[in-house]
């Protein structure tokens, strides 16, 4: 029997489970979720109140909403028979032992092309160099992040892809510091990945997943950008990018054993349209806070602030999308973070690394709170709805042929 992460009971028993998912700002946000209904499968889901609202008959998939170019008017006039409460699905999202009968969210995207933006901050920038130095053995991590300090201090405070930036990168090579993540931090072109295959990212309350042989790895808080297939961005959520160190460290050609593993990639909880409340700009600015609390009574906090990325978000979208690459049902972007956790948790100088059973928050006051456990991938709930799985299901309920609906 696969053995399952134990449950945030301070979660499933408080009466507050609601207000620590949602945005502080909720009654004025258009809010979107995907959930699912095992007596009819996955639904489109809209935020009002204390209450989800099955939209699906407007739009059967997430991506065929954000393409409305009225996408947000549809969510908020929308009505349905349909109608779950919110408390009740939250507290079966987060008890993987419950009643598997009864209805639980799901990451609030689906077809979309999920993507990666890596290396967009300075912080994470040195940690990078300092992963590939020590070639992915933590022991090595702290006498490598002082050498890499000595040459260039605690962060290199300059604009990718300048002369300064240039600068900074023959002072790097001189000292025999140049590494391929210095090159896509302040060079002309960003890191942008393939995190993971579509409709794979696990929701709200769900496990994610580290490899049960990775000795070194970590959870990346990120601002997750919501774009069309025009590439516009619409909306954003939270997410998070988990990597393990140790594989990445000894080689960038690891990356995808590193970052695409069974339950590796969290989004959620609600994808918050941009409307008049909350647009781009309010995006691109939020702080994005971790807290980590583990079984052994470790706990750990840091802060991304979004607005000190190196490249605005939207270079990070051209460089995903145009003329070079299309993305017909649309795409999300995981735009970096700053936090790599440094703080020793078992020995001196081995830094941080996750246990089976951590709860992990990620959070912003405009956008809520994902809260998942981390298990091993192999110990995970298997993945098991693809993109057949799921266009049978909407064909069969008669939903394909409707797309996306314009409001009245």
């Amino acid at each position: 029997m696969v053995s399952q992460p134990q449950s945030p009971t301070s979660l499933i028993d408080s009466e507050s489970l609601v207000a620590q998912v949602l945005p502080d700002d909720a009654g004025t946000a258009t809010l979107v979720g995907r959930l699912l209904d095992p007596a009819v499968g996955p639904c489109v889901v809209a935020v009002r109140g204390d209450e989800l609202i099955d939209i699906t008959h407007l739009a059967p998939t997430t991506a065929d909403l954000f393409d409305n170019p009225d996408r947000v008017a549809v969510v908020c006039a929308a009505d349905g028979d349909r109608r779950w409460r919110l408390a009740d699905v939250l507290r079966a999202s987060f008890d993987p032992a419950g009643d598997d009968r009864q209805p639980r969210l799901l990451a609030p995207i689906d077809v979309q092309v999920l993507k990666a933006a890596g290396v967009t901050f300075a912080r994470s920038m040195i940690e990078r160099v300092i992963e590939e130095r020590s070639a992915g053995d933590p022991d090595r991590a702290a006498e490598v992040r002082r050498q890499v300090a000595d040459v260039v201090g605690e962060n290199i405070s300059v604009e990718p892809g300048t002369p300064q930036a240039e600068k900074a990168k023959q002072v790097l090579i001189s000292e025999g510091l140049w590494s391929q993540y210095l090159e896509v931090g302040i060079g002309p072109d960003p890191e942008i990945f393939t995190k993971a295959p579509v409709l794979s990212a696990v929701g709200v309350g769900a496990a994610i997943g580290i490899l049960a042989r990775s000795t070194w790895n970590n959870p990346e808080p990120e601002m997750v950008l919501i774009n069309t297939s025009a590439g516009e961005p619409v909306g954003a959520t939270l997410g998070n990018d988990v990597n393990l160190r140790d594989f990445e460290g000894r080689s960038a050609l690891l990356l995808a054993e590193a970052k695409d593993n069974n339950a590796s990639c969290a989004i959620g909880p609600f994808v918050r349209l941009f409307d008049d409340s909350f647009g781009y700009d309010d995006a691109a600015t939020i702080d994005v806070t971790l807290r980590i609390s583990g079984p052994d009574g470790f706990r750990l906090e840091g802060i991304n602030p979004v607005s000190e990325i190196s490249r605005d978000p939207r270079t990070l979208v051209a460089h995903a999308y145009g003329d070079h690459h299309q993305y017909p049902d649309g795409f999300v972007l995981f735009t970096g973070t700053m936090f790599a956790p440094t703080e020793d948790r078992d020995h001196p100088g081995q830094g941080f690394t996750h246990k089976v059973g951590d709860e992990v928050s990620i959070s912003s006051p405009r956008l809520g709170s994902l809260i998942n456990i981390v298990q091993t991938a192999e110990a995970a709930p298997d993945w098991t709805v693809g993109v057949r799985s799921l266009m049978r299901n909407l064909a069969g309920r008669g939903l394909l042929a409707t797309g996306s609906a314009q409001p009245s």
